[in-house]
């Protein structure tokens, strides 16, 4: 079973994140799961996400693989932070009729500031399409404040199948 995080920038005043706002209608609406060490998040490719034809565009992977990051920090750092760094790798075309992609992600290292987290695309098969090292700048506890940071809090129990 995974717990389900809460999304503690709901009700912030200018939050539209494309990424995770579920109100935010030309957005990816992700949503983030915690099972164990990993941030898992589930999503449905959609015909306007394609790059080639029945193809996912290369930069919706890289913006889906940059968000789950994000709530790595979130989540397991309790801070807020930026993006510093993102390598993608693509290694098989991901078909968005398929069905949903999983995602997983996890803290591999910190230096100082910087968190160095893995990212893994899976298709609807569970075959590994995109790996994605992000590096992110951590907020410190003042700065994160100043940011409106809150924490991130887990829900209910779900299961997801990958």
């Amino acid at each position: 079973m995974m717990r389900k995080i809460h999304n503690a920038w709901m009700g912030k005043n200018g939050y539209n994140c494309f990424g995770c706002c579920p109100t935010n209608p030309e957005g990816l609406r992700m949503e983030f799961y915690e099972d164990g060490d990993e941030i898992v998040s589930q999503w449905q490719p959609t015909h306007n996400t394609q790059g080639w034809i029945n193809v996912l565009h290369g930069g919706i992977q890289a913006t889906l693989a940059d968000e789950i990051a994000s709530w790595v920090v979130f989540r397991k750092l309790q801070t807020t932070g930026v993006t510093a760094r993102l390598d993608v790798r693509y290694r098989k075309s991901i078909d968005i009729r398929d069905g949903k992609l999983t995602l997983r992600a996890k803290l591999v290292g910190r230096r100082r500031a910087l968190a160095d987290i893995e990212v893994k695309i899976f298709d609807a098969h569970g075959d590994l399409c995109t790996e994605v090292t992000a590096v992110y700048f951590a907020a410190n506890e003042q700065q994160a404040k100043e940011m409106g940071f809150t924490p991130f809090e887990l829900e209910e129990d779900v299961e997801i199948r990958n």
